[in-house]
This record gives structure tokens, sequence and C-alpha cells, in this order.
């Protein structure tokens, strides 16, 4: 077993870094060149305590986000950081690169703030210093009382889905000793990244943020990682803390029913052996939100004699050079993977309803320079800063981008900030289209920006450059219907087609469908949630639903990075799961009614403040119209780290 602590131990220190040993100093100057200025003021500070580098002036820069960043205002300041970095690793170098502190404890508050540019509340502290990912297994469960063997013998999880969630519920259950059986409907690991390898496909939150505790010094190809990238991770947790063992794949959980009385879930599976009924103490649900394709219902789409797919099915080793293809779908998707089309097709017609908007960003789509992973290796801590400065960022920089002013009137934006991004990306949209108004027109959309999912794309090469090639044609007049030969649109025009791609999304916003869910009496999920759409209690639990918890569950996107989002429920779940064990093993505990419609009615509140409820929003996604309230989170990182951070029992029934 290749344990992370192995991993850890590499990059920390504990063995000799012969790699620096052999730099000159002309590569450490040129690594340093590569180096995030405000990550080497942080951690040399963390490492010196040189307090040169407290004065040091900052301001809200780009610093190619999807949002404004504290970053160093004088580039003399930035010139000194770097220097200092130099001088110290050449020191460090010529000191035999061995083991090494981290440095006094009590400086910490202060390096991290100095990273992220703000100053660190004492209650923010532990949270962050979890996330440097020091600790492999600082988001695991640590007993109180380690349970007999006869007692963990007898109780047993069942986990769904072998996606970044149930892949971290796995191994955090195997590490703290309880049994678990891991249910998988594809072929191999890696949920959405093992289901969408469509050309283009790839993380538009950064790679930094999206490995696990244990994953944080996993080697990253690019700032946004392309989706084998994500697949290779994916199979590195599984392989490298034994779990295929314990996973059955091709199979799929039809059914969860609560047995009242045994106190446990019968769980109906269909798999290559075909259906099997077992039973479990209780029951973590990773199957996600990204994993159940939307196909829209076109008049004539059976006709057309071409080929079809949905971009969660491309076809393995599909060759499109040469073919006339449509995309149908304008949101993510098709903005990463047009451009990437384009390079290849005869021609391509992209058919939009509703534009996005463009973040761009001028690494998109580039591998790290060698130099930037020369420092992850032979830094000290430097990838634990870099993380942590990635991650903060989320909460303290984002936060308050995403709140409407109640004072501020605009026709088009909901605050003063949202005002200024949207300037941004029209500004953006008119460099890209100077030459043509008609595409500059059409794609700038009519809701505010952070209203819809953000779209990041490359400055240098993205969706609008795409659009302004000539074997490339944005159609958006709608589609009226579809023939043998290809699509035709709301004016009459027809499109001859080779291809038809559904860029079409997915069904975010169905909960554990298509699965059969009940709990006590027979109470399916579906009708607790017919009145409010898909609610829970800290996103993770319902009433009438015993030892049952969700990861990435309804009203949790947005608030944390998602790694650090389904490893703080997993968390919770396990000490709640303690909690049982600890007495027994026979017992359940559930979320309390008057606790789950209290949570759920500040979030609504909550959400009502954000700019997803300002009503020139479009997203359904963002918005469960049917129900008049938002599927988003709304509470900020640090809120959600301590609502997370333990069960609160008085919450919660616990019966022996």
């Amino acid at each position: 077993m290749q344990d992370a602590a192995l991993v850890q131990n590499s990059i920390l220190g504990t063995s000799i870094r012969t790699e620096l040993l052999e730099a000159s100093d002309e590569e450490i100057r040129d690594a340093i060149e590569f180096a995030d200025p405000m990550v080497l003021r942080g951690l040399l500070y963390q490492l010196t305590g040189d307090e040169s580098l407290a004065s040091i002036r900052l301001e809200s820069m780009d610093g190619g986000r999807k949002y404004a960043v504290p970053g160093i205002a004088e580039a003399s300041d930035v010139e000194l950081i770097k220097a200092k970095a130099v001088a110290y690793l050449k020191s460090y170098r010529d000191a035999g690169a061995g083991a090494i502190e981290f440095g006094v404890a009590e400086r910490l508050q202060r390096s991290l703030g100095f990273t992220a540019g703000v100053e660190m509340p004492n209650e923010d502290l532990e949270q962050w210093r979890e996330e440097l990912g020091l600790d492999p297994w600082a988001r695991g469960l640590d007993w109180q009382i380690q349970p007999a063997p006869s007692v963990l013998e007898e109780f047993e999880v069942v986990v769904i889905g072998a996606g970044m969630g149930g892949l971290n519920a796995a191994v955090q259950l195997k590490h703290a000793g309880i049994k678990y059986t891991l249910f998988e409907k594809d072929a191999e690991v890696g949920g959405t990244w093992y289901e969408n390898h469509y050309p283009g496909a790839r993380l538009d939150t950064e790679s930094r943020s999206y490995t696990h505790l244990y994953g944080a010094y996993f080697g990253y190809a690019a700032r946004f990682n392309e989706w084998a990238e994500n697949e290779r991770y994916f199979n590195w947790v599984a392989d490298a803390f034994e779990l295929r063992e314990d996973i059955a794949f091709n199979t799929e959980v039809i059914s969860l029913i609560w047995d009242d009385e045994a106190s446990n879930w019968v769980v109906t599976t269909e798999g290559p052996h075909g259906r099997r009924v077992s039973r479990a103490n209780a029951v973590i649900s990773a199957v996600g939100i990204l994993n159940r394709p939307t196909i829209p219902e076109i008049v004539g789409a059976t006709d057309f004699k071409g080929q079809t797919w949905h971009t969660a099915r491309w076809p393995e080793g599909r060759d499109l050079n040469g073919k006339k293809v449509a995309v149908i779908g304008s949101a993510c998707t098709a903005y990463q993977m047009v451009p990437e089309l384009a390079l290849d097709v005869e021609h391509l017609y992209l058919f939009q309803r509703t534009p996005q908007w463009q973040f761009p960003v001028g690494d998109y789509r580039s591998q790290f320079a060698p130099q930037v992973t020369w420092l992850d290796r032979n830094f000290p801590y430097y990838v634990n800063f870099l993380r942590f400065r990635v991650c903060s960022l989320t909460v303290y920089a984002l936060g308050g981008t995403l709140d409407i002013d109640p004072d501020f009137k605009d026709p088009y934006s909901p605050s003063l900030v949202v005002k200024e991004k949207r300037d941004e990306c029209i500004a953006f949209l008119e460099r890209k289209f100077e030459s043509r108004p008609d595409l500059l027109e059409k794609m700038i959309p009519a809701h505010p920006p952070y209203t819809a999912r953000p779209v990041v794309v490359d400055e240098g090469y993205g969706i609008a450059d795409a659009l302004l090639r000539d074997n490339v044609t944005l159609v958006t007049d709608g589609i009226e219907q579809m023939n043998e030969t290809g699509i035709v649109s709301n004016d009459g025009s027809h499109y001859d087609v080779d291809v038809i791609v559904y860029a079409t999304g997915f069904k975010p916003n169905e909960n554990l469908w298509p699965m059969e869910v009940r709990g006590r009496d027979g109470l399916r999920v579906e009708e607790l949630w017919a009145k409010t759409g898909p609610q829970a209690y800290l996103g993770a639990m319902v009433p009438d639903f015993p030892n049952f918890f969700m990861i990435f569950g309804p009203n949790t996107a947005g608030g944390l990075p998602i790694a650090a989002s389904e490893e703080l429920i997993t968390r919770y779940a396990l000490e709640c799961l303690e909690r049982l064990i600890s007495d027994g093993g026979k017992g359940s505990i559930e979320v309390t009614e008057e606790a789950y419609r209290s949570y759920n009615e500040e979030t609504d509140r909550r959400n009502e403040k954000k700019v997803w409820s300002d009503p020139r929003a479009t997203s359904g996604y963002y918005y469960l119209r049917e129900f008049g309230r938002s599927a988003r989170c709304p509470y900020d990182g640090t809120e959600l780290w301590q609502f997370l951070r333990h069960p609160n029992f008085d919450e919660l029934i616990v019966k022996s």
C-alpha cells in the first residue's frame, strides 16, 4: 500500500532533496520567477520570521481568476521577495537540502494571513491549518474511545459512487477500521471524470483545490487539469489506499429501504450477477449531481440518419476530422469543446440558446512549466502554502462578490462589484469581436455575471476565437426540428450535418434520482421534498432517513472547494457513526425535524440576498423555479467548516 504518509514525507523533506542539491544558482533563480509572490511572502515568513515581509503594500488585482484577489502592489516588493526566496533556497541547498522544520507554530496565523492577503481571524486558523495538507488524516475520524473489534466486525457501511466523494468516504472508513462496500455503476473509478472525456474537458476550478488532504502532494500537470489528469488522480487514490477490493464495479443501487425494526438499510443492487439484496447499518450516498445526462426532446430527433451522442457518452477514439458537426447547447461543456473540435472538423454549427459570461484566464489550456513542478518538489512547504492560497481565496476574495446590494440601481447588475466584472467581461468580448459586431451582440448574456455558472476560457484561444473561424457558425434562432440529414432552425434554415453532439448538461437538482430511497414508514424522499425541492440539514441529512448521509447534497455547491466540502461532510458522518458504534452499533441517528426546517429556512433567507436570486437570473442549476428557491449554498467556507466540525447532537436523534 502506497500510504499517503509516504508521499507526504518525500515532499516535506524527511528525505534529502537530491534534485535541489544538484541545482545551480541560476536554476534556482529561474524557478523562483514562476513562483506566486504572495505564497513566497507567507511561506518565507513562516520559515524565517522575517518581519520586513509584514509591511508590504497590497492591492486588489485580477490575478487570472474569476474574481479580484489581493496581490503585491509594487514591482520592487515582488523582486525583493523573490530575491529572499532565492537566498533561502540556496542556503537550504548548501546546508544539505534535508529535513526541515515548519517554523514556529505561533507564526502560522500571520503567515497564512500574509499569503491570503487578509488579517486571519482566530476562529479560522484551525480550518486553514487543515487545508495546508500537512496532516493527511486531519479530516479523518479520530476515535475518542477505540471500539472493540467485535463491535466493528458487526457494523458495515454502504457507499454509493466512486467519484471524488465516494472514494474519500472509502479511504476514511478504511483508515478508521470501519467495514464498507462501495457500489459503482461504471466500470472504473472517477465519477464524472470517468464519464466525461469529450475534447477540451477540464476543470474550471484550480487543480490544487481539487485533491483531498492526503492528495495534496499529488503531482499537478496544470493549473486547470484536463479530464485525463483528474482520472489519473482518482485511480491513484484507489490504488494507493487499496480500495478496489471493496468496490463492486458495474453495479447500480436500485433501491434503499430503511428497516426500522432491524435499524438497518435494505440495499438492492443490479450488477454482473443480477439483482442482489444486502443490508447495511448506514449508507453514504456520493452519487454526485453531474452523472445523469439531459437529452432535449426535439421533433424528428429519431429521424436523423447520422450519429448522435451526449458529451458524457463520448465514443472512444471517435475521429471527427473532415465531418460536419452540430453542437446543441451553450454552457460550460460546449464552450470548452467547440474550440477543440473547430481545429479538426470540416464545419461546426453551435446551436446556442443562451450565451454565458466568459471569464478569461491566460493559462487555462496550458500545462505547467517545468519550473512550477520543480518548486512543488524542491521548495519546502511551497505546495502547502500554494494550496492554501488557492482554497482560501474562494472564501475571502469571492465571498462579497456574491451579495446583492439593495441600494445599487443598475439595469444589468445587482451590485457595483458585479457591474465591474460585467464591464470587464464585455471589454474582453469587444476585443475579440471587434471585426464582428453581429457576434458581439449574440454573445453578451442578458443575466448578470455570477447568476449562472461562470465559464472560464483561455484568453488566447477560446470559444470567441473559435466562432471567428471560417468553419464555425453560431446559430441562435432555436431548433424547430430534426430530419434525416440535419437540423432545421426556427427561421426555416436547414443545416446538413454528419454528427449531432448534445452538450445539454445533466439533471443537477434531481438528487438521488433514479434510486428509490424510502425512509421510516416507507416515506419516499421525493415525498419529503414534494413542496420544497431537495433540501438537507447541512447538505447531508434528512429527517426520517436514519443513518443516511449525502456527500455534496442539496445546497452544498459553492460554499467551499468541492474536495474540502466532501471531506468535511464525510468527517461529520463518521463522527455520527462513531456515536452509534460506541453505543453498540445497532441503533440509529437522524436529524430532528425542527433542525432540518430551521437550517433550510435560514439557507433560503440567505440565498435571497445572493446574486443568483436576482430576477434577471436564468439558470435552472442555480435556481429551482418550480419551488421558488435557490439550489446554491449561501454560506461562506468558514461558516460551513464551523457547522461541520463536529455534530451538534442536540439537533440529532440518537437511538440505541
